[in-house]
């Protein structure tokens, strides 16, 4: 069913009925001559400028890339208030495979609409674009982060998020175990591509025992080659289900926890880069009946927008770093207000995130 406009009348209604929506506004953009068709939503201003980044991917329908793009950027409003960033949410997907569209053509012609917002949405990489495509996005639009240090950028940003979610694991092995490190604890990383391979450092550093999956089997292999301790399994549908696995980290993309995953998780952890990880509302309930410990992913993926935020006023990685430190802390923070409302640790978060934007829109 459409409306009058030919929109898909569910995706209308999450916008201007549901919880998900109450989104500022809705951007649909096309240019045919490239090819470009994307959609940019923008979730809250409360904070400062809408910042999130651009995620290139072939939709199996517009109205799924529509509601995508409503969701990731409702999820950076919560993300970017629980990193304490003067920045609201916002998001943008490019509708395509970026192995068959991209060019600089389209990356151009996106650049001009994310600029005639005039600076209410700041984006940055998601999955599907790079930093050398943020170059080229620049080149027509002043509002782009993730940009490389050769052209006055902070370059890759996955290597603070994949920090970030490092101090979020510790956080949740302090508040599980007594004892924030990840020492002979089995780790379980599913999608071990642009944050993943960085976290399987951290983990292997510090002496966790790790087991990877991904859908890329020479990316597995360059993982396994590199560090024969490495464990690799088939598939994500086997990694939940290891024996003696103590956190599982999805770090590919969202909605791995849901009606099927979460009975058979053998984890008493979650805590992993991927963002919407929770497949539809009262997941997080699920989870917290089985005793698993959840760390919500916008607060412990956060080290990216950290770092890509900073970039707009002159990159310094050492003080990103810094901030992406915290995560530790805030992660805490949400464990400790969970118990104290008697509520799962994603209700708690979200209030938190929901406290900070209200206040702000009063000062307003």
């Amino acid at each position: 069913m459409t409306d009058v406009t030919g929109a898909p009348a569910d995706v209308l209604h999450t916008l201007f009925h549901s919880d998900q929506g109450g989104h500022e506004q809705v951007v649909l953009c096309q240019d045919r001559a490239s090819g470009l068709k994307a959609v940019i939503a923008i979730h809250s201003t409360a904070l400062g400028p809408a910042l999130g980044g651009t995620r290139f991917y072939p939709y199996a329908s517009e109205a799924e890339a529509v509601t995508d793009a409503l969701n990731l950027a409702r999820g950076m409003s919560y993300k970017n208030a629980m990193a304490g960033l003067d920045h609201g949410g916002g998001k943008a997907v490019i509708i395509g495979d970026p192995t068959q569209l991209k060019s600089e053509e389209l990356l151009l012609a996106y650049g001009r609409f994310v600029a005639s917002l005039g600076g209410r949405y700041v984006t940055a990489c998601d999955v599907g674009t790079y930093v050398a495509d943020m170059d080229t996005v620049a080149r027509e639009c002043h509002w782009t982060t993730g940009r490389s240090p050769e052209n006055g950028g902070a370059g890759d940003s996955s290597v603070l998020t994949a920090f970030g979610v490092y101090q979020g694991m510790r956080a949740s092995a302090q508040h599980l175990w007594g004892d924030p490190t990840l020492r002979d604890r089995t780790v379980g990383v599913a999608g071990v591509g642009k944050v993943g391979h960085h976290l399987v450092e951290h983990l292997l550093t510090e002496g966790a025992r790790v087991v990877v999956t991904d859908v890329r089997e020479d990316v597995v292999r360059g993982i396994t080659e590199r560090h024969p301790s490495v464990a690799a399994v088939a598939d994500t549908d086997a990694l939940i289900r290891v024996a003696g696995l103590d956190v599982y980290a999805p770090c590919a993309l969202g909605g791995a926890l849901n009606d099927e995953t979460v009975p058979v998780l053998t984890a008493k952890v979650v805590c992993g880069a991927a963002n919407n990880q929770l497949a539809h509302p009262g997941v997080e309930k699920d989870l917290a009946d089985r005793g698993i410990l959840y760390a919500p992913d916008y607060v412990v993926n956060a080290g990216g927008v950290i770092q890509v935020a900073d970039e707009l006023h002159g990159f310094d990685f050492e003080r990103c770093r810094v901030k992406a430190a915290k995560i530790y802390d805030t992660t805490l923070a949400i464990f400790a207000r969970a118990k104290e409302d008697g509520i799962p640790p994603a209700a708690a978060a979200d209030r938190i995130a929901e406290q900070r934007m209200a206040e702000a829109r009063v000062r307003h």
